[in-house]
């Protein structure tokens, strides 16, 4: 299979890493970054002349410019057979509308497709070999349309929340005297096995199995609440979803 990628930003880019090696061949074209050649070069592929080029040469085409840009990008890519569409806040129905002699899959992957352990929120027209195609991604979820904004608000948003998390923590022992890339490495491997952890656990028992009462853990709780932790969160994913719909 030949995937061309129409626009080369970060998600595209990190969506091509994981599809290295696991596809025929990756084009890409850009609006005059100079992406596409850069990431022609690392992954060996071809930055092609025209969006017209990917067309006719690519068997699935990523859609990864910016939503604004769909009616131009549909004009330039006439015949292409499929189209993986990677835009936020852009329905299935527009995207058919665009595409109308095409086969339309609306697809919202978080950065961790780059290694292969991203989520990818799906619809429309999937086949198996599709299926298949982003299963080697990560983890797929069937989602109805109405529910994208929700979804790319909890799960495309959130590895910047988790980055977060996780760059404070580290922040904070390194300023009790860890190296501050061990710091970093004991955190980053701690999330990994909470992350395991957290697919057979809920997340309230996993608190309470590290929290014993009175112990230092459940004053770090206790500190998160005053600090209104929680609902920072909440508010962030909030603030993503008015800004989607805004």
């Amino acid at each position: 299979m030949i995937v061309g990628f129409c626009g080369s930003g970060n998600m595209a880019a990190a969506m091509a890493r994981g599809l290295s090696g696991q596809v025929d061949g990756m084009l890409f074209t850009d609006s005059g970054s100079g992406r596409a050649a850069e990431l022609a070069g690392e992954l060996d592929g071809e930055a092609v002349a025209s969006n017209g080029v990917l067309a006719d040469r690519a068997d699935v085409v990523v859609l990864a410019v910016k939503p604004g840009k769909l009616g131009e990008a549909a004009a330039e890519l006439g015949g292409v057979k499929t189209v993986v569409s990677l835009l936020g806040a852009t329905s299935l129905e527009a995207l058919r509308e665009a595409f109308p002699d095409a086969g339309v899959v609306r697809v919202m992957p978080n950065v961790g497709v780059e290694a292969r352990k991203g989520v990818l929120c799906v619809a429309g027209d999937i086949d198996a070999d599709m299926r298949k195609l982003l299963e080697g991604l990560g983890h797929v979820v069937d989602l109805a349309d109405s529910q994208f904004d929700a979804a790319t608000a909890v799960m495309g948003c959130a590895p910047a929340y988790l980055a977060l998390a996780v760059e404070a923590i580290a922040d904070a022992g390194a300023a009790d005297g860890l190296d501050a890339a061990l710091a970093r490495e004991l955190v980053v491997e701690t999330a990994v096995g909470t992350a395991e952890l957290l697919r057979t656990h809920e997340a309230a028992a996993l608190r309470r199995a590290v929290a014993s009462p009175g112990g230092s853990t459940e004053a770090g709780l206790e500190a998160l609440d005053r600090e209104g932790a929680r609902e920072a969160f909440e508010a962030a994913v909030r603030a993503s979803l008015e800004k989607m719909r805004g």
